[in-house]
């Protein structure tokens, strides 16, 4: 049993970054905008989540200007995606 806890990904533990990874693991790009919105969240919670899993190599941000207006949207890496994965079949292992 201790091993399947081992498995659980720490940076994960938060609800807000579990929310965060589960919609940028269905999406190509998500506006911070967005995010926001659909978590219920203020700026700096959201802010500080996304520099947390950013500094993991988790997400990238991807900053741009529509108009004359600058937008920040993130993206989940590889390596984001492949430890979302593991943690959730680590889930799924302790839930069985």
């Amino acid at each position: 049993m201790k091993d399947i806890i081992t498995k659980l990904n720490k940076a994960f533990e938060s609800r807000i970054r579990l929310a965060i990874m589960s919609v940028l693991s269905v999406n190509d790009a998500v506006s911070f905008n967005y995010l926001k919105e659909l978590l219920e969240v203020t700026d700096g919670n959201l802010a500080s989540h996304l520099k947390a899993l950013e500094n993991m190599n988790y997400i990238t941000a991807i900053k741009q200007f529509i108009g004359r207006k600058p937008n920040t949207s993130y993206q989940i890496t590889t390596l984001g995606r492949l430890s979302f994965q593991e943690h959730l079949n680590a889930l799924e292992t302790l839930i069985k």
